[in-house]
């Protein structure tokens, strides 16, 4: 039998990842997009085409997860048998200057979802596995090596909706029997990663520089320390956790911590470029409440799920710089080509 899964944020870098790997399982997706005046499906429309994914059944739906009755009416209609819950106001920065929106997306819209689940399995008796995208910025201040038992200390609006979401659904799997989990997921990057987020912001900035188009990248903390991996790796992760005989939390991580400035020096390097004639730091960019050191040990996901990081951190610098560049000069020619 066919399993249908619904994936909200499915147009975001870990959508598209998802998306791919359930389609490639043979699943039925069905993703939720917001409706808006352009196109935002690029990075799901090359599925249609994927040699790699047979009469590939995927499934858009506009809705909004500010919205309960669309969720709500969804699960009714479609019947998933899994739920995905990766959509959220995910930049940290801006949740400093949209807080209340950032809660109202981010934390209620877990509980809006988890709360249709218990209403649909309560009227029709049948059982969705569901899925909470949670952060390791919910560990903000906590003392580093994070894990499944640290004590949360988030220094973000972001951060506090994403503790709330992951105690709701702790909470509604404890108080009804839903089979949810949480993937505590420590930075994942990719080539699909949104371009105002720093490692992106760096190799998309790159790119440009090389062109001759721009001479700086504009930056904040250069001496934040983070834990990056490779997203396709992480949706691998999120898929066991929902195939595991019972729902529990994990985190997901490399277990090494390298700053920011050392991303900028490995993707100059890799460009061949001198980082410091091109990097300049905007006060701008600083959070009111930095993170200083996230570093996460995933060896229960290790031991229970026998998942583990694959990607290196040169090779993740690598990847992004070289497909940024291929992006890019593709984009630039196409421009000319047309006239722009």
């Amino acid at each position: 039998m066919t399993k249908k899964a619904l994936i909200t944020g499915i147009t975001g870098q870990d959508g598209s990842y998802l998306a791919e790997l359930l389609l490639q399982k043979g699943y039925e997706v069905h993703g939720i997009v917001r409706r808006a005046s352009t196109f935002n499906t690029s990075r799901i429309d090359h599925l249609y085409q994927d040699p790699h994914i047979i009469n590939a059944k995927l499934f858009l739906h506009y809705g909004d997860i500010g919205d309960a009755n669309t969720i709500r009416t969804l699960i009714y209609k479609l019947e998933p048998d899994e739920i995905y819950h990766l959509a959220a106001q995910s930049h940290v920065r801006v949740s400093f200057d949209l807080p209340e929106y950032t809660a109202n997306i981010t934390g209620l819209g877990t509980l809006r979802i988890l709360d249709a689940i218990k209403d649909y399995t309560e009227h029709t008796g049948k059982k969705v596995k569901f899925y909470q995208a949670s952060s390791s910025e919910m560990f903000g201040a906590a003392p580093a090596p994070q894990n499944e038992t640290t004590p949360f200390y988030p220094r973000s609006p972001y951060g506090a909706a994403k503790v709330f979401a992951y105690h709701t659904t702790v909470n509604y799997r404890e108080s009804y029997g839903i089979f949810a989990v949480n993937g505590i997921l420590f930075n994942h990057e990719s080539p699909r990663r949104g371009e105002t987020f720093v490692t992106r912001k760096i190799t998309r900035g790159i790119a440009r520089v090389k062109a001759g188009l721009d001479k700086k990248i504009y930056l904040g903390n250069l001496d934040a320390r983070r834990d990056w991996g490779y997203a396709p790796e992480y949706m691998e992760a999120a898929w066991r956790m929902m195939q595991h005989e019972s729902p529990e939390d994990f985190v997901i991580a490399t277990g090494e911590t390298h700053s920011v400035k050392e991303f900028v020096e490995a993707a100059f390097k890799r460009a061949g470029l001198d980082w410091k004639e091109h990097i300049a730091i905007d006060p701008k960019f600083f959070r009111p409440a930095e993170v200083n050191t996230l570093i996460g040990d995933a060896s229960k996901a290790k031991k229970t799920l026998g998942w583990s990081p694959k990607v290196t951190f040169p090779e993740l610098v690598k990847i992004m710089v070289d497909a940024d560049a291929t992006l890019f000069s593709s984009e630039h020619r196409d421009a000319h080509r047309f006239g722009a």
